[in-house]
């Protein structure tokens, strides 16, 4: 099969397009044919190295979340035919979405309903799963809170922007003037240009923090929240960091990997909830590239390659 291969930490350049061998479905496992990957913010973090990413065996293959089609069943699988849509993240620890082939357990994957394309299903796979974990099982966002979400324009903080006021909450978020009006779009009752104020200063009061961006903002965040509060948070704070408020508490989701997360997620997209973030899309071949825009971390919505031309109807 063809799959993007890290050949060792570093820039952009260490990823290259070519030949991979074809993964087999062990017991309990689908072979899926992927039609879209998504890209996400931990991909190039795996690609610099480092801390829990300095362990990879080279060639490696990035790629956390995709859609395709079933191609074949492991032993034990029932709950699959060959030919069905499918979506999913792969398990924590694991990777290989980069690819035309993966190997995955069944039990993490859903079907894929036929009003999502394959480019819309790749790109909600892993954020919606950290924003349902984020604002629904960690904070428990409950109607009439406020909440400040940290980077709103970005595909978790967007979709959680959603959730939230689809939840009834007042949703505060904070991104760059080029992004105010799509922020306003997904839901945001107020936005805080982050290069013009300090939303420290600016906000106050808040039930809940939804921190995706961290280190100088995570620890800002703190001085946002009232007695009682809760930061949630996808992004590390600066390196030796001590929380400094002992009457709010410091939460990171789990995202655990489960059908019944993504077909949450489903649900909310049936409901008119949520909607697919903006996307922008390109050829396996140009991972590079992706990866480029990615690190820059000023995109908007969510990086997707189309892994086969059919994806292109999705």
């Amino acid at each position: 099969m063809k799959a993007v291969l890290l050949t060792g930490h570093g820039g952009p350049e260490m990823l290259h397009y070519g030949d991979a061998p074809d993964p087999v479905a062990g017991p309990g496992e689908i072979l899926v044919d992927i039609h879209a990957a998504s890209v996400n913010a931990a991909d190039y973090k795996v690609r610099l190295g480092g801390g829990r990413y300095g362990n990879l065996k080279f060639p490696h293959i990035l790629g956390r979340d995709f859609s395709g089609v079933v191609r074949a069943l492991g032993a034990g699988v029932t709950d699959f035919k060959i030919g069905d849509a499918v979506f999913g993240v792969t398990d924590q620890g694991i990777e290989g979405a980069y690819a035309e082939k993966i190997a995955i357990k069944a039990a993490i994957v859903a079907k894929k309903p036929d009003r999502l394309g394959h480019v819309e299903a790749a790109a909600l796979g892993l954020i919606g799963l950290t924003a349902i974990w984020a604002i629904e099982d960690t904070a428990q966002l409950k109607p009439g809170e406020t909440i400040l979400i940290q980077g709103g324009a970005g595909g978790v903080a967007g979709f959680a922007i959603q959730l939230a006021k689809h939840i009834g909450a007042m949703v505060i978020t904070t991104a760059s003037a080029s992004n105010h009006d799509y922020v306003r779009r997904l839901g945001a009752d107020r936005v805080i240009d982050y290069n013009k104020e300090d939303f420290a200063a600016a906000v106050s009061g808040c039930d809940v923090v939804f921190d995706t961006v961290g280190e100088a903002v995570r620890a800002g965040s703190y001085k946002v929240l009232k007695p009682g509060g809760r930061l949630v948070w996808i992004a590390p704070a600066p390196e030796g960091f001590t929380p400094p408020r002992g009457d709010v508490e410091t939460l990171r989701p789990a995202v655990t990997r489960d059908r019944a997360h993504l077909e949450r997620m489903l649900a909310l997209i049936e409901a008119g909830a949520v909607s697919p973030p903006t996307i922008t899309r390109y050829r396996l071949a140009d991972a590079a590239e992706a990866h480029r825009v990615s690190e820059a971390r000023h995109l908007q919505g969510k990086l997707v390659f189309e892994v086969r031309p059919e994806a292109r109807s999705g």
